[in-house]
């Protein structure tokens, strides 16, 4: 690069080479490549030297000098941006023609336009042949392309010139380390992300995405913009890049929730990326796209390469944001050059017509450059002055790299009010005013504008119109909402409940009132109270199971999981294991003959009820502190507002749920499950008992089969309908109430219309009548026994053997034992006629009729005596039959001293299973040390006695 340098420059001072030569280019480039890698040549200033053409050091002192501007730009109307330059020129001679007519400025300035045709090479070439062969200048002002302007900013140090451009706005000249000498009057690109930015959090939008197309200039854009965002706390959600097609990254967008999109595209693909987004239905009230705002007018028409309408993509570009500088204040405020900018813009258009020529975009920001321009050099010249004033040699000299840092100094110092707004740099860029459009029914209308000097978002108001009732929101923004059960459902199922409470309350209350009627005795009155204060806890439980987090907190609803588990379990077990243990009495009594005698009272019952529910509490004890419940929140998809606003709808639903929740629940269902089978066994096994105040089984079994049926629908509809908490809690309400009506019912309204129709019934056991054919009698009594007991057959035929025979006998005792009462009378003094066994003959009388109550005995022995004496006499000594007048036994007088000495007998034989006078004491003849053939009488008549 050295020897490259050094050749140009050899040439150069050697001879001056011809127009045509290309020695003056390669001298510059091995300048420039030098420059790049950091080394300043010694010779830079051959060139001037050489020509010594243009000013020399005392241009400052003289008042009327021309001082010389070097203009760059692309002039050639083949070239690319020559539009941007030919509308340009107008603005630059304006601003000329008013800074001479303001007779403010001691200069004037004098520029000289060199071509750059927007290519790298011949622009080196045209900004070479100006410092070579032009006049000195002072400044350059000029750089349209971003490709030639940063190439010749990049070495502009090294010639101690400063460079402002008027239309480069790539966000590369931003550098300051690598393009120190390089100013703008037109905002870079980068200019409107704090813009966007301050309109973002405007409407409270912290949540974006990026769509780029891949080219350098907007990916720096981008990149900027990042920094920014990530500045203000607002969260990128997807960044995409595309090259040629968008709708896979446009798709992205969507699938990722994106709803503010910022854009940062050319024209030509933005008519294909609206296109996508009209396909994908990403616009209108739930989108917004904020996009560069320098496209040309009607660029959808001009730039549609897609498959789209232009009425789609109008549908889909309704109510975008575009970002762009301002061209021209919009304020009504005279500037530097006396003139509002609306006054500009009226003489600019006049001259512009007069070239016939197309208006610029950048005019305004050229003749404000023209006036920056202006004023820098007048202070330079003012600060040179000053110190050739006070230089006490009188030798005052300046060179170019001193004038170049005051240049670049006083630059940075510049501000006044231009047709632009503000001037005023920062680091070199313009700190401008930044503009908002929306796009509206087909056209773009201002919406407001951003202050970049003093950070202020002023938009217009009632100018902004959103596709819908408010701004879209900057993501789909989810509400929990609690699936909970429905007030009206809860009061509903609840007053049944009351209903059913009061009916438990009712039932409670017929139950101790009617407690020492033998019919509520019989059946167990403290058994009831518990199956009644069973079904109060299982209605108890309805109350808790309606309520969740609406009602209680979460801490509160927490407990609630294992207050309401508690409550039903223990209701359960007390219900229908009071109602087991009354069963298993009367079991217990029946079918156990083996037993001597036979006395269960209520205190057993007790404390098999509390051997029931000390299980229940271990299980329950143990669950709380291995495995507690606790409240779990299960959330499922994302649903429409059913009103339509632009959120979207989360529902989640409590429950009571724990680690190991189906182990427990398993112990559970498996201990309940077993109380009801032992309680169906035990129903099944006292279903043929004849006193209906002892025998429930009937209604047990009814109750059972019920509760469990409805117990495993409702669990298995329970678990089905988990996320709908309306028709769980229905369903579960309805299955404890119907379970808990119909125990309650079916225990106590047959005992309560027995009470009503007849209050002695139920304490009735079935007679055993002897007819006038006893063979038809005995297969009746061998029916009933038969069915007492069928699973032991063998035994039940010897019964029925004994019980003929015994009947037989009884006939004879009763017999005997009237002819004793007879005599004993009528002749006292015949007392030892009585042989001893008699006594023997009456205790079995007495305990074999005891098979039957009071009042049946009464009448099945009436029934017995009136039968034909010679019919149940034949195997009896015919001397005994014929004997005196006595015979007539069965005469109405007779029978009735019969039934005075045995009713007493056979009320005492009942007591026991009352827990009364024990049977063994029974025998109102004998006391038991002194009968000692009562106590060694068979077991099974015994055990029947003392039983009942």
């Amino acid at each position: 690069v050295t020897r490259i340098s050094s050749l140009g420059l050899l040439l150069h001072t050697r001879a001056r080479p011809p127009p045509d030569c290309r020695c003056d280019m390669i001298f510059l480039l091995g300048y420039l490549l030098l420059s790049v890698l950091g080394f300043q040549p010694a010779l830079a200033k051959v060139c001037n030297d050489y020509t010594r053409h243009g000013l020399d050091n005392n241009w400052y002192t003289r008042d009327g000098e021309k001082l010389p501007i070097m203009v760059l730009m692309p002039m050639n109307e083949s070239a690319l941006m020559s539009s941007i330059s030919q509308g340009i020129e107008p603005a630059v001679q304006l601003a000329i023609q008013h800074i001479r007519e303001s007779r403010q400025y001691s200069f004037s300035l004098i520029t000289k336009i060199y071509d750059t045709e927007c290519d790298n090479a011949k622009g080196l070439r045209a900004f070479f042949d100006a410092i070579c062969y032009g006049p000195k200048h002072l400044m350059i002002f000029g750089g349209v392309c971003p490709s030639v302007t940063s190439i010749i900013a990049e070495s502009l140090e090294g010639w101690n010139l400063v460079q402002l451009s008027f239309a480069a706005t790539t966000p590369v000249l931003a550098d300051r380390k690598k393009y120190p000498n390089f100013f703008r009057t037109v905002p870079s690109d980068n200019a409107v992300n704090p813009a966007v930015v301050k309109f973002l959090n405007y409407y409270n939008w912290s949540r974006v995405g990026t769509l780029t197309q891949d080219v350098q200039r907007f990916s720096e854009v981008r990149n900027d913009l990042t920094n920014e965002l990530e500045k203000a706390d607002i969260q990128i959600a997807d960044t995409e890049s595309f090259s040629n097609d968008p709708c896979v990254n446009v798709k992205k967008l969507k699938d990722n929730d994106v709803r503010i999109i910022i854009g940062q595209f050319d024209e030509n693909l933005a008519s294909k990326v609206f296109c996508c987004a009209y396909n994908l239905n990403m616009y209108g009230s739930k989108y917004q796209w904020i996009i560069p705002g320098w496209y040309q007018g009607n660029w959808w028409e001009q730039a549609n390469s897609t498959n789209c309408t232009t009425k789609k993509l109008l549908t889909a570009m309704e109510g975008y944001i575009s970002v762009d500088f301002e061209p021209l204040s919009a304020k009504q405020i005279k500037g530097i050059s006396g003139r509002t900018p609306q006054e500009y813009e009226r003489e600019y258009n006049r001259e512009r017509e007069q070239k016939g020529v197309e208006a610029s975009k950048f005019h305004g920001f050229a003749y404000d450059g023209i006036w920056v321009i202006a004023k820098t050099l007048t202070r330079v010249m003012e600060l040179l002055r000053h110190k050739d004033r006070h230089d006490m040699y009188h030798n005052f000299t300046v060179d170019d790299r001193e004038v170049g840092k005051m240049v670049l100094d006083v630059m940075n110092e510049t501000n006044f009010f231009g047709v632009t707004g503000q001037v005023m740099f920062r680091n070199g860029e313009r700190m401008g005013t930044i503009k908002f459009t929306q796009f509206q029914e087909g056209q773009e209308v201002k919406v407001g504008e951003y202050n970049a000097i003093a950070d202020v978002l002023d938009l217009i108001n009632n100018t902004i119109r959103f596709q819908g009732v408010e701004p879209p929101k900057d993501r789909t923004f989810v509400r929990l909402q609690r699936r909970q059960i429905n007030v009206p459902l809860y009061s509903i199922l609840s007053t049944i409940t009351i209903l059913g409470m009061l009916m438990a309350g009712a039932f409670l209350f017929f139950n101790i009132k009617n407690r020492n009627h033998r019919l509520i005795k019989m059946s167990s009155p403290y058994m009831n109270n518990l199956i009644i204060l069973g079904g109060l806890l299982s209605y108890a439980s309805i109350f808790l199971f309606g309520l969740d987090g609406s009602f209680v907190s979460d801490k509160e609803f927490e407990t609630l999981c294992t207050v309401r588990t508690w409550i039903l379990i223990v209701g359960y077990t007390t219900a229908f294991g009071a109602m087991f243990a009354k069963t298993w009495r009367v079991h217990a009594i029946f079918k156990n003959v083996k037993m001597k005698k036979k006395i269960i009272k209520d205190q057993k019952l007790f404390i098999i009820v509390g051997g029931m529910l000390l299980i229940d509490l271990c299980i329950l004890i143990c669950w709380q502190i291995v495995d507690p419940l606790k409240r779990t929140v299960e959330e499922y998809s994302l649903e429409a507002d059913p009103q339509g606003r632009d959120i979207a709808i989360r529902p989640f639903l409590e429950h009571c749920e724990n680690t190991h929740m189906t182990i427990w629940l398993g112990i559970v269902y498996a201990y309940k499950g077993l109380l009801m089978l032992f309680g169906c066994f035990l129903a099944w096994e006292t279903r043929n008992v004849s006193i209906p105040a002892l025998n429930d089984s009937k209604y047990i079994g009814m109750s059972v089969y019920n509760v469990g049926i409805m117990c495993i629908i409702g669990a298995a509809v329970s678990f089905l309908t988990r996320d709908q908490p309306n028709v769980q809690f229905c369903i579960v309400a309805l299955v404890i109430i119907f379970c808990s009506t119909i125990t309650l019912c079916l225990v106590f309204v047959p005992k309560f219309v027995t009470m009503r129709t007849n209050p002695d019934a139920a304490t009735q056991n079935r007679r055993l009548k002897f007819t006038q054919n006893q063979k038809k009698e005995d297969s009746k009594t061998s029916t009933s026994v038969t069915s007492v007991n069928q699973a032991n057959t063998s035994r039940l035929d010897g019964l029925q053997s004994d019980n003929h025979r015994l009947r037989m006998r009884i006939t004879e005792l009763d017999k005997e034992l009237e002819e004793v009462t007879m005599q004993l009378q009528d002749t006292p003094e015949k007392t030892p006629y009585i042989k001893q066994n008699h006594y023997q003959d009456v205790n079995n009388i007495l305990s074999i009729r005891n098979f039957t109550d009071g009042k049946d005995g009464e009448k099945s022995l009436k029934n017995h005596l009136e039968q034909k004496p010679q019919a149940q006499w034949g195997s009896m000594d015919p001397s005994r039959i014929s004997r005196g007048q006595l015979e007539d036994i069965n005469s109405p007088e007779h029978i009735q001293r019969r039934l005075s000495l045995q009713l007493p007998i056979l009320h005492h034989a009942y007591l026991p299973s009352i827990g009364g006078v024990d049977a063994s004491c029974s025998s109102p003849t004998s006391s038991p040390p002194s009968s000692p053939h009562h106590r060694h009488m068979p077991p099974s008549y015994r055990v029947m006695v003392s039983g009942l």
